[in-house]
């Protein structure tokens, strides 16, 4: 229910899902829901996982152990886009891990038993609420993640809110657009971020 949360969920809301917004506070959240209408409502933390189809994290990367800790057992088998990006001035160790480590591959250990796909990480949520349904050709949303079917979601919910999905590859894969890699900040048509990754057109 953030910056990046709240307009990628309002985006969301628009193209026809319902949504539920979620915070430690979900009783602050009822000006922004009753302003997107009926499919949005706001509700804590363990009702939107338990309800949620698909779950959306966009948090301050250093709560990402805590959330996987926590919710394990309700976020088993789902399927968990993650929108977290690992600053050192804010997150600490764990950020160091994730340029170790790449971040895929440190997103998974904290969030383990989920199907995860990265996305939506690269870019700042006023380039997401200005392009979003823009005409042809669509801004690119770089996404990566291990499950074929859970890629396939992601993709579908990329296109609904109104990007190009771009498939860089793997979880692995993710630190081609992690900050300070060549795939982030990056906004671009789909055709010249696969350009910039070498990625096949």
């Amino acid at each position: 229910s953030g910056r990046i949360g709240g307009t990628i969920g309002a985006l969301w809301v628009k193209a026809g899902h319902e949504v539920i917004f979620s915070s430690r506070h979900p009783e602050q959240l009822k000006d922004m829901v009753a302003a997107l209408g009926p499919l949005a409502r706001a509700g804590t933390v363990e009702q939107a996982i338990a309800a949620g189809d698909v779950i959306f994290v966009a948090v301050p990367y250093a709560a990402l152990p805590e959330i996987g800790r926590d919710h394990a057992a309700a976020l088993k088998g789902k399927i968990v886009l993650d929108a977290c990006n690992a600053v050192a001035t804010r997150d600490g160790a764990i950020a160091e891990e994730a340029e170790r480590d790449g971040i895929g591959a440190t997103s998974r250990k904290y969030l383990a038993g989920t199907r995860l796909v990265r996305a939506f990480n690269t870019l700042s949520y006023m380039t997401f609420a200005a392009e979003a349904n823009r005409p042809e050709p669509r801004l690119a949303i770089p996404i990566a993640g291990d499950d074929p079917m859970a890629m396939e979601t992601a993709a579908a919910l990329v296109r609904a809110a109104g990007f190009d999905p771009v498939i860089v590859g793997a979880l692995a894969d993710a630190r081609r657009f992690q900050r300070g890699a060549p795939g982030y900040g990056q906004p671009v048509t789909a055709a010249e971020f696969r350009q910039k990754l070498s990625l096949p057109q």
